[in-house]
Parts: C-alpha cells; sequence; structure tokens
C-alpha cells in the first residue's frame, strides 16, 4: 500500500514523545515517533465514466469524495 494519499497528499509526520509532566521535572529523552496517515484501500464507482478504479485514500479525502462527488474530486487532484 502507497504512503500517501494521492487526493489530499498526506503523508506520515514524525512527532516527539514529551509530557508536560517530563517537561517540568527533568529532562528525559523518549525519542521519536512516526505517526501514520490513516489510509483505507477503497474502490470508487465514477458514474460519469462508468467504470470504477481502486485507490487507497485518506479518511479525510473519502469524505471530500462524498460531499463534492467522485469525478470533481478526482479530476481536480489529477488522478483522472
Amino acid at each position: 500500500m502507497a504512503k500517501t494519499c494521492p487526493v489530499t497528499k498526506r503523508t506520515s509526520l514524525v512527532g516527539g514523545g514529551y509530557s508536560n509532566a517530563t517537561r517540568a521535572t527533568q529532562f528525559n529523552p523518549t525519542g521519536k515517533r512516526r505517526r501514520y496517515v490513516n489510509l483505507q484501500a477503497k474502490k470508487i464507482y465514477i458514474p460519469e465514466l462508468k467504470k470504477s478504479i481502486r485507490l487507497t485514500l485518506s479518511t479525510r479525502a473519502i469524505k471530500t469524495i462524498n460531499k463534492n462527488g467522485a469525478y470533481a474530486t478526482l479530476r481536480k487532484a489529477g488522478i483522472i
């Protein structure tokens, strides 16, 4: 599976791991943690083209497709 959403261009981020209690008391390194985007494999039917395509999309992109329509969203993203 791809690690990037083709519609929203979302990808993983690296974040630190300090709690506020740790910051207040002493320096105690906890290391970095990679936070992955929530990607879902979806089969989307495009009625204008009369065909289905299979994509790995972020959940934000799925909500955008439900709101604006598959053809308009994928066309704007440059997928079709």
